[in-house]
């Protein structure tokens, strides 16, 4: 909680702070990377950086995060605190890391703002930015003794024991401890990260979600190779498809993630659309694995059949369920029994009291809770994942 003194100063500067978040953040990220470089070649997703998602992503985490201190005094906005936790832990962030983050944001607001930063406002913001990452080292440090590792080492070496090719940009790579030690425990829906070595010798980092149940003997990924839009490939997805083949050995973190199947007979929805299927297989594999009895409607977007990671895995493990049903939309190639266009939920049952999961592209993750919340599925119930940055608060 805020004290009193710094929420009046926060609630007085925080129109400012937030029309400057933007160059706060992109000067912040220009002063952390000159000072330490190899944070940027090693941590942060170059490609995200590039195409300054990340800095919309902080800056609207931190906007966020001041105005719920202010709106809901005496509660945190675990939801949002828990995602960034998971990802963080995924990548090994540590207590002494906040400290380095402080200095230079902070550095960053002096200079964007200048003399508005008084002393007063220099103290009320710097409440705010140590209650946020105070709550998330807690998180994360309790991430971190969950799978019984020191904080920040969650790295593993592992072997593909499988390349699969699904599409022509979809690759599933099936992995065994390199050690032959236990895999880990994990939740339905959760990810991985993989760090890959690439050519310049940069470590960088990727997250994955495990396509198949907790109780299944095999553990994989499948990773769709990402083509620019007006700018460079993914990195380490090209690097992965064009480079990794069975025997190799990956670097692999511990699963996190919190788009994670709630164990309970409730109803259940799950929307994806491309790669976003894969979190998804995880949660149908496991709902037949478990005797699921509750209504489940399975939602799937894509360019076309062909493109459609999974696709014959996505239908099956929904015919295993005993009143479950899948609509397919696609862009083009529609097969007989799937539908043309943009996912339209007009004329699809949803039962009360669903618990609806998403992941995909944000426009997509929007207009599918959108069409939920018009069909009276409460916005708690209705939960997602962004492969990326979360630029949800970002672009609201």
């Amino acid at each position: 909680m805020l004290s009193e003194k710094s929420a009046a100063t926060v609630r007085a500067t925080l129109p400012a702070v937030g029309a400057a978040i933007g160059d706060i953040t992109e000067l912040f990220y220009e002063k952390l990377f000159a000072a330490h470089p190899a944070l940027l070649r090693d941590l942060f997703n170059r490609g995200n950086q590039n195409a300054g998602l990340q800095k919309q992503a902080l800056a609207g985490s931190i906007a966020a995060f001041a105005a719920h201190l202010l709106e809901q005094p005496g509660t945190r906005p675990d939801v949002m605190l828990g995602r960034i936790a998971h990802k963080h832990a995924s990548l090994g962030v540590t207590r002494d890391q906040y400290a380095v983050v402080h200095r230079h944001l902070f550095e960053a607001i002096a200079e964007i703002l200048g003399e508005a930063v008084t002393p007063e406002v220099a103290e009320a913001w710097d409440e705010v930015y140590w209650l946020m990452a105070n709550a998330l080292i807690t998180i994360e440090e309790r991430l971190y003794a969950e799978h019984r590792i020191l904080a920040g080492d969650v790295w593993r070496e592992w072997t593909v024991a499988a390349r699969i090719e699904e599409t022509a940009d979809c690759t599933t790579f099936h992995l065994v401890p390199a050690d032959g030690a236990p895999v880990p425990a994990f939740k339905p829906g959760q990810y991985v990260s993989v760090r890959t070595e690439l050519p310049d010798g940069a470590r960088q980092i990727r997250q994955y979600s495990l396509i198949h149940s907790p109780g299944s003997p095999v553990r994989a990924i499948t990773v769709k190779r990402v083509h620019g839009t007006g700018g460079p490939d993914g990195e380490v997805s090209a690097h992965l498809h064009a480079h990794v083949r069975t025997g190799d050995t990956l670097h692999v973190s511990a699963p996190y993630g919190d788009l994670v199947l709630r164990d309970s007979a409730a109803p259940v929805l799950l929307a994806s659309a491309g790669i976003g299927c894969t979190p998804m297989l995880s949660m149908l594999e496991h709902l037949a694995e478990t005797g699921h009895r509750a209504p489940v409607t399975v939602v799937h977007a894509d360019r076309s059949p062909a493109d459609h990671a999974l696709r014959a895995d996505h239908r099956a493990l929904t015919l295993k369920l005993p009143d479950a049903s899948a609509r397919f939309w696609y862009e083009s190639g529609a097969e007989a029994g799937d539908e043309t266009g943009l996912v339209d939920l007009t004329g699809t049952s949803v039962a009360p009291g669903t618990q609806a999961y998403l992941c995909g592209p944000l426009p997509f993750m929007r207009e599918v809770r959108a069409q939920l919340i018009a069909k009276g599925v409460p916005a708690a119930d209705i939960h997602y994942e962004v492969f990326g940055p979360d630029l949800w608060l970002a672009t609201a």
